[in-house]
């Protein structure tokens, strides 16, 4: 099989070429790659309206955007990262990676999966167009809250007909992954002898099919108070607008762990590669990961410690939080323990990862300090609640997205990518992102509150600080876009099938570029 080329196998591919190929694919090559690139383009435009964001607070006063505009740039910013950008990127990953890595020839449901990413684009044209309809996009927060997200224009419709959309696409790819894993892993392939990435995934995928319902149910209520007279969550007709916060977070703090298992699924097959040793304490890593999926579903109302909730229901919410860090923490120790006295480089990969691993870690431990309710109490809708959730994403989330892109790169296109370019994307991203979100720590603890579009003068040094590192960050990602063009215009140096010396895996078997069909006949896991 490795003798023949590439070009070859395309010829034995018969059907549709050139726009109907991408349309009607059903190669899970194909659709992880759609769903990539459609992640980044979302990316891009979260990207855009945090600089605007951004732009608006670099000096106090109202110099860019009209508070109104101001809100709902925040509001979708946080919506077209959270449900376009990190969960497609994820979703596009699984779909590349997880039939090499298990053997299998491709996804179990292959017509749906087609279906599951052509639901994302309308979804996106929904959320984005809400812009430019009377009365503009919803301004109520990513998390709609009521009662503002029941009294919103025509905007808060198409933002929540677009989250049903992009949950129904959510919901199919996490039924796929589901049965893709448990039915067609190669012969000899135990469960626990399955990557590490599967694993992940497959936890993640049961935490989808879990939540998406919850949220769907939340903002179908949000509809019915909307138009249809009910009064779930408006006071006025008997309502109660903290339920909606109970129900929202009951899917929203598993979705925060939907966002960052596949990345601990990434960043274990990364380190042992470039450590060039087993990961350490598999089994442990894979109980750690069930275990903070269980968990999360019992922490949801830390995020509501403000709302007048009885000292019995503070306390639990508070040690049940604190209890998720005991898991996370194994699987930073089992990180560590693999890198130790391992026969270390840091070619562009480990540098993502191992930065992923010192960022990740300090957004845990801020946390871990909002999940204590009294500090909570003080921090509350402050900016060191942003400063916490985006060490957590931006650090979390998407450096292990950049770190998986590096490390396959070569297998999906069958070059490797410029070891300059992508040292200079890691170190810019990592020094700018820092000068970014570090100074919202003190602004939160000084008492600034999120979403506003002016502030006090005492906060102007360190918000003038922030914007700059922003505006580095964003431009860094260019960087990004070069190195992934470079790579797929076919220039740079050609890969081999195994295309890092440490790595492991059945996806390192198939040659580089991976060919268009693989595993015909399932391999033999030893």
């Amino acid at each position: 099989m490795a003798a023949v080329t590439h070009d070859q196998i395309q010829a034995h591919h018969p059907g549709p070429t050139g726009l109907m190929r991408w349309l009607t694919t059903t190669n899970h090559k194909d659709i992880g790659t759609l769903y990539m690139i459609f992640s980044f383009i979302m990316f891009l435009s979260g990207g855009v309206m945090a600089l605007t964001i951004r732009a608006e607070l670099f000096q106090p006063g109202l110099q860019v955007v009209q508070p109104e505009f101001f809100n709902q740039l925040t509001t979708m910013h946080g919506l077209v990262m959270v449900f376009g950008a990190i969960m497609p990127a994820f979703v596009g990953f699984a779909n590349w990676m997880i039939p090499l890595m298990i053997g299998a020839s491709d996804m179990a449901f292959a017509r749906m999966n087609n279906w599951s990413f052509w639901l994302l684009p309308p979804a996106a044209i929904l959320l984005l167009g809400s812009f430019f309809v009377p009365g503009g996009a919803s301004a109520a927060g990513w998390t709609l809250y009521a009662p503002l997200s029941v009294q919103m224009g025509m905007g808060m419709d198409m933002a929540i007909f677009a989250i049903h959309i992009m949950g129904i696409s959510s919901i199919m790819g996490a039924i796929n992954i589901v049965v893709t894993v448990l039915n067609m892993r190669a012969p000899g392939m135990t469960l626990m002898k399955m990557p590490m990435f599967c694993w992940t995934w497959l936890i993640t995928a049961y935490l989808l099919i879990a939540v998406m319902p919850v949220l769907a149910g939340a903002v179908t209520m949000i509809l019915t108070d909307r138009h249809f007279g009910t009064s779930f969550f408006n006071a006025a007709g008997g309502g109660d607008p903290v339920m909606y916060q109970h129900i929202f977070w009951f899917f929203g703090h598993p979705e925060v762990y939907i966002m960052i298992l596949p990345a601990f699924g990434i960043v274990s097959h990364i380190i042992p590669a470039f450590a060039r040793k087993p990961l350490f304490g598999y089994a442990s890593m894979v109980y750690a990961t069930a275990s903070i999926a269980i968990l999360s579903f019992a922490v949801w109302a830390h995020h509501m410690f403000a709302t007048g909730m009885p000292a019995a229901g503070q306390l639990f919410f508070m040690y049940a939080t604190m209890l998720i860090a005991v898991p996370t923490g194994v699987k930073v120790f089992n990180w560590v323990a693999t890198m130790w006295r391992g026969a270390m480089s840091f070619e562009t990969p480990m540098l993502w990862a191992t930065g992923f691993i010192f960022v990740f870690t300090i957004g845990g431990f801020t946390g871990l300090i909002c999940a204590i309710a009294p500090i909570d109490i003080q921090v509350q809708d402050t900016y060191y609640v942003v400063a916490h959730f985006h060490y957590v994403l931006v650090a979390g989330s998407l450096f292990a997205l950049f770190a998986a892109a590096y490390y396959w790169l070569p297998k999906w296109t069958g070059r490797m990518p410029s070891e300059r370019l992508g040292k200079l994307h890691f170190w810019c991203s990592m020094v700018f992102f820092n000068i970014t979100f570090f100074p919202m720590h003190f602004l939160g603890l000084a008492g600034m509150p999120r979403r506003i579009p002016d502030y006090a003068l005492q906060f102007a040094d360190f918000n003038a600080m922030a914007s700059v590192g922003a505006f580095g960050f964003g431009l860094s990602q260019l960087i990004f876009i070069a190195v992934v063009l470079k790579c797929a215009r076919g220039s740079g140096e050609r890969a081999a099938a195994r295309a890092w010396e440490g790595a492991e895996g059945l996806e390192w078997t198939v040659p580089s570029p991976a060919p268009h069909h693989t595993f015909e006949e399932a391999p033999v896991v030893k």
